[in-house]
């Protein structure tokens, strides 16, 4: 397909407060890269800095390359929402049509990795974070779909955060205590883990413990999110009306602001790792970062 790309000339309100500005390269912009999707979500950065991301409704995942092109990745992708990169390369996806967590090797086969748990369907794998040794967290809310050919209650007790061991041997709940959680993004350490509970309206952090469970919940802000990610500084960005940031504190910095009804979720990309990619309606922005996302 090929590259579209316009420029943002005019905002509303102004970019960013003066502690966000401090983080934007000097006069950057936010870019509309592409437009004319449906509704664009998860995007994720491979290790060349390509920036995959969904068209949720069009049930299709979409690769931005460092070399500014746009094409399609994978059709009939699951109705796949929220993306992360594993250490071997493979794209995970929250595939929302069969409420199932996938693995999509570079040839674009595929793996289901989890479709239940404790014999019954999950609610819908929502966004994802894999930690440094390799274990997958993932959110469930539910959010009632009209393609599924299911009664679209929950078959689980409530909308909760899990877990996989890195040897995809065990699947468990690490956090119950939210009511429906949606973007979540973890330290690269692998010592913090951000859920964002939008149902509740609010973000919290916990601590990573040696066996991937969760302890010692603290309230991060009062904003749940969409999805979110995490520069080297250790600065959280939310998603929802614009981008809002945080540091590592829970202090906000203040909005980039998004020329777009809503904007679902953030990832850093790019060869210099130095660019924020963010998925927001039928669109897909970028902006250029003096801070880098993080990688192992």
């Amino acid at each position: 397909m090929k590259k579209v790309i316009f420029i943002i000339l005019i905002f509303a309100t102004p970019l960013a407060q003066a502690q966000v500005e401090k983080l934007i390269i000097k006069d950057a912009k936010v870019q509309k890269l592409a437009e004319g999707f449906k509704f664009t979500e998860g995007p994720a950065a491979d290790k060349e800095g390509n920036v995959f991301f969904t068209d949720q409704p069009n049930n299709r995942i979409m690769k931005w390359s460092v070399d500014e092109e746009l094409s399609t990745f994978l059709d009939s992708a699951g109705r796949a929402n929220g993306l992360y990169f594993d250490h071997q390369g493979n794209l995970l996806a929250c595939a929302d049509m069969h409420n199932q967590l996938w693995k999509i090797t570079p040839q674009k086969e595929i793996e289901v990795l989890v479709e239940y748990y404790d014999r019954n369907l999950l609610n819908g794998p929502n966004d994802l974070w894999v930690d440094p040794k390799g274990g997958i967290y993932f959110t469930d809310p539910l959010y009632k779909r009209p393609y599924w050919n299911r009664e679209p209650e929950s078959e689980q007790p409530g909308e909760y955060v899990y877990y996989i061991t890195p040897d995809l041997s065990e699947l468990k709940t690490v956090a119950v205590d939210v009511v429906k959680p949606n973007g979540i993004i973890g330290t690269p350490d692998g010592k913090k883990l951000y859920i964002a509970d939008i149902g509740d309206k609010k973000t919290y952090v916990y601590d990573i413990d040696e066996d991937g469970s969760l302890s010692n919940r603290e309230l991060f802000t009062e904003m749940g999110s969409d999805g979110m990610t995490i520069d080297n500084k250790g600065n959280i960005y939310l998603t929802g009306k614009g981008v809002t940031v945080f540091n590592k504190k829970g202090k906000k910095l203040g909005n980039i602001h998004v020329d777009a009804r809503w904007t679902a979720n953030v990832t850093f990309g790019g060869k210099d790792q130095q660019t924020l990619f963010i998925t927001a309606s039928e669109y897909l922005y970028a902006l250029k970062m003096k801070v880098r996302g993080v990688r192992y």
